[in-house]
């Protein structure tokens, strides 16, 4: 199995920036694709972010491109979040999710997930 501690989110005035982190653990940190999720209320859980060590192949939603820059670190196994220029549209509960690989689009259910951080944008 393996385990993912999301961490990261708070309150930011739009315009502003956060940066996630997802720990990961329990298995080899490269048999995963690795993604950023997030689900806002009344709203279906959306992928984000997604990327795998094989092979630095990186996706994002179209929504967050230009904006979204997610890295790793093999050696912390960790994956990060950078968000820079945040909307309030982008205020929801943001999840990471180990999968076999990267799908289009990405999965939202299956896998293995992490617990939410809370991200809130004020306008």
């Amino acid at each position: 199995d393996v385990q993912l501690q999301a961490s990261g989110g708070g309150l930011v005035q739009a315009g502003g920036s956060l940066r996630l982190s997802c720990a990961v653990s329990g298995d080899t940190f490269d048999h995963y694709a690795i993604g950023w999720f997030r689900q806002a209320p009344g709203k279906e859980r959306e992928g984000v972010s997604c990327i795998t060590s094989r092979d630095d192949t990186t996706y994002y939603a179209d929504s967050v491109k230009g904006r979204f820059t997610i890295s790793m670190d093999n050696a912390k196994n960790a994956v990060y979040l950078q968000m820079n220029s945040l909307k309030p549209e982008d205020k929801a509960v943001y999840y990471c999710n180990a999968a076999p690989d990267i799908y289009h689009p990405p999965r939202t259910s299956g896998g293995y997930w992490g617990q939410g951080t809370q991200v809130t944008v004020s306008s």
